[in-house]
């Protein structure tokens, strides 16, 4: 098995193209993890951090984990890629309620260009106002303790350089997803995950040198390590399991003559995953729960930082949004990328049927309803998985460092990723690093 893993690992290198953007995109992610280690101007960092890290709470240890632990030290890239994604979420929900924006996302590539171009202005937009909020919560925080020469020079350099790290986040992210393998903001995220993972670890096995362990949930240090190893890898292996999950849709194409030949008759299959949005709903969930919930921490008044404890993970308004929300947008999503209705054009444009289901309205009416038994199922395990671990480290007090959505954010993006790779390598006749087959031998 290790001999296999180390040629498939050879095959990567071995095709120049794939190489170049596998190097291409660990050299993007490591500018990323040095930028996370910049400081903003006017800000004393070390004790800022110290601070945080103590008071911080449930919310900003779930924050910074998207961040990379950036938004604990505030970096220039404080604020990360989320500022993206919200507006991202924006675009898309104006995209279904304003006409002109959903016909400019007909327009094939010209319209996808304007749509991202409207994306990005609204990113830096959302960048500035949070950028302020936290200039401003900061010059509050303990009475500005933290600040070296509070006023409108500190709140203007801060919006300008978090705005600005968000902006090269969202290049960097770009230039990944074009000029290197994987989707970039995902991975960035990813990166920003997988970073805290050595933290994480050295943690528990102190907790588990000193016996503290177990000692929250009074369970003995190796029962609780067990049961914690165990709920890692159930959760790791059933993400791995529903995301590779199909729903196959048989298909039947008639017979069409044509002159002397006989075209069509062949039987094929629409794959429909059980999980179509991906690791997408929790990112969005995340994102709009996190914004308020950001502002509030750094403004000192009673009532807004009530808001924020309300809204900060472990609570039950929390629980109860972060559920609906990932409900709604595994919907919102899959509608957006599969339409029945031009599933049921398309088959009956080509000839094609659903065997047993009559073309046209009948088969949209039945991929309808497929579709929404699969994604009531899909939303439903992404609603588990986020937040069962979240329950377990905040109610149950289990050291679990990284929760559900950060799990399905790392698993999910390397087998993305991973299949990407694959592809690369089966395009050019090698070994799919996700195969068990023998190396095959490269056609010239």
């Amino acid at each position: 098995m290790i001999e296999r893993l180390l040629t498939n690992l050879q095959n990567i290198f071995k095709i120049p193209e794939l190489r170049i953007r596998i190097l291409f995109t660990l050299g993007m992610l490591a500018v990323y993890r040095i930028g996370a280690h910049v400081p903003t101007p006017g800000i004393k960092g070390e004790e800022l951090s110290k601070f945080l890290h103590e008071q911080g709470g449930a919310l900003l240890g779930f924050l910074d984990i998207f961040s990379g632990g950036s938004l604990s030290r505030l970096t220039i890239f404080a604020l990360g890629i989320m500022p993206y994604i919200s507006a991202s979420i924006i675009l898309q929900l104006l995209t279904v309620v304003i006409p002109s924006l959903s016909k400019l996302a007909k327009e094939g590539e010209a319209g996808r260009k304007r749509i991202i171009r409207y994306t990005r202005f609204s990113t830096i937009g959302i960048a500035l106002v949070q950028g302020m909020f936290i200039a401003i919560g900061l010059e509050g925080l303990q009475n500005g303790a933290f600040v070296q020469t509070p006023g409108w020079s500190f709140r203007i350099m801060t919006m300008i350089t978090v705005t600005a790290g968000t902006a090269f986040l969202m290049w960097l992210g770009e230039q990944i997803t074009e000029r290197g393998i994987g989707n970039g903001i995902s991975l960035i995220i990813f990166a920003g995950i997988v970073a805290r993972l050595p933290a994480a670890l050295v943690n528990t096995y102190k907790l588990f040198e000193t016996g503290q362990l177990g000692q929250q949930i009074g369970l003995p240090n190796l029962v609780t390590l067990a049961v914690l190893t165990a709920m890692v890898l159930g959760v790791i292996g059933a993400i791995v399991f529903l995301e590779s999950a199909r729903r196959k849709v048989p298909v039947q194409y008639a017979k069409r003559v044509v002159g002397r030949r006989v075209y069509g008759g062949q039987s094929t299959h629409i794959p429909l995953k059980i999980n179509t949005a991906g690791v997408i709903p929790p990112i969005f969930a995340s994102s709009l729960i996190a914004t308020p919930a950001t502002i509030a921490g750094f403004i000192q008044v009673p009532w807004v930082q009530s808001i924020g404890t309300h809204l900060a993970p472990g609570s039950v308004i929390y629980t109860i949004l972060y559920v609906s929300m990932i409900i709604f947008f595994c919907f919102f999503y899959t509608a957006v990328v599969l339409n029945p209705v031009d599933m049921a054009d398309n088959l009956k444009k080509y000839g094609g049927f659903v065997p047993g289901i009559r073309p046209g309205q009948k088969t949209t009416d039945y991929l309808y309803r497929l579709l929404t038994r699969i994604t009531f199922v899909g939303a439903i395990y992404l609603a588990v998985v986020c937040v069962i671990p979240e329950i377990l480290i905040y109610k149950v007090g289990l050291p679990f460092y990284f929760g559900g959505t950060s799990l399905l954010i790392v698993v999910g993006v390397g087998l993305d990723t991973a299949q990407q790779i694959e592809t690369h390598m089966l395009s050019r006749n090698y070994e799919g690093f996700l195969r068990k087959a023998k190396l095959k031998g490269r056609s010239a």
